[in-house]
């Protein structure tokens, strides 16, 4: 297929590309920078095209496109959320998505299919039960977010299959929460965030890649899908498996009051508990993940498997 992408050269973008080339399949990249995606994403990408996440795509961008696929957005954990930072947050997600629908809806007839990104931060936080894509949404900022992008996709013309992904905390090597907390951790300066008992629902960045891969593929996948790991873990329990896959210690918990200090609302993030439900993309999807366990997830991504 040729696949119109944005966040082509973002964390997960970059690996979807480098995972799907080899199989033939070409890739249009919208980014604002064309000679930094080049350099990252290397001389034989089908297509780069510089564009202002602002403005309307330019329609030639759509020819011959049979499928896109959605990750753009700025970080939540760049910066501390003042009021301004936050509707930056917004509409990193929202306009970006708008345009590439009008445009799918305007000049892509042809286009099958639409998997366009989402968080599990729609979802409550501190819920007894695990959480399935039916689950009512939250109230607050993360939940605000994710509904407003969604609404957005959700406008796509009814000839263009649109699949939703609601990614959890994703790791993987080079970037995300494992790029930030690795010289910790390699330092023996790790630990439980508080008390370690909050639940984290993760997903290795080779089975994201994966789900996808699969939704931009397969006629049967529609409507919303978690894109988390079967295997939920408490905070203490991603903190040993890290700590141990690197053969460190993992003592030193980084208490509640201090993150709060440091981070502001954003220290939320961490410090809530959420246990999302991976079980309708193996069942009704079909994808079989690489890395069900966290275990398995930190040995490869310390390179021991």
């Amino acid at each position: 297929m040729r696949i119109l992408i944005t966040g082509g050269t973002g964390f997960v973008g970059s690996r979807l590309i480098a995972r799907m080339q080899p199989q033939g399949h070409e890739f249009v990249v919208l980014t604002r920078n064309a000679e930094k995606a080049r350099r990252k994403l290397g001389m034989d990408t089908f297509r780069i095209i510089e564009w202002d996440t602002r403005s309307p795509i330019p329609p030639d961008a759509f020819q011959g496109v049979e499928a896109a696929v959605n990750l753009v957005g700025e970080s939540i954990a760049s910066k501390r959320w003042s009021s301004q930072q936050k509707k930056k947050i917004i509409n990193s997600r929202v306009e970006p998505t708008r345009a590439l629908v009008d445009g799918i809806n305007a000049h892509a007839p042809q286009c099958r299919a639409l998997v366009s990104a989402s968080a599990i931060g729609y979802y409550p936080v501190n819920h007894p039960e695990p959480l399935e894509e039916e689950s009512e949404p939250a109230a607050g900022f993360m939940s605000e977010i994710c509904q407003k992008w969604e609404a957005e996709a959700e406008r796509v013309n009814e000839s263009t299959r649109l699949v939703i992904v609601r990614i959890g905390v994703v790791l993987g090597r080079g970037g995300g929460v494992v790029g930030r907390l690795m010289p910790i951790f390699k330092a023996g300066l790790g630990g439980p965030v508080s008390d370690g008992s909050q639940m984290m629902s993760w997903i290795h960045l080779e089975d994201l890649a994966g789900i996808l891969s699969r939704g931009l593929k397969e006629d049967s996948m529609r409507g919303v899908y978690n894109a988390v790991a079967p295997h939920p873990v408490t905070n203490r329990e991603f903190s040993k498996a890290f700590a141990k896959a690197l053969g460190r210690p993992a003592l030193l918990p980084a208490p509640a009051f201090m993150l709060r200090a440091t981070m502001g609302e954003m220290a939320d993030i961490v410090l809530d508990s959420q246990a999302i439900s991976g079980r309708k993309v193996q069942e009704e999807g079909g994808y079989s993940f690489l890395y069900p366990r966290i275990e398995h997830a930190m040995n490869e991504i310390a390179g021991r498997s």
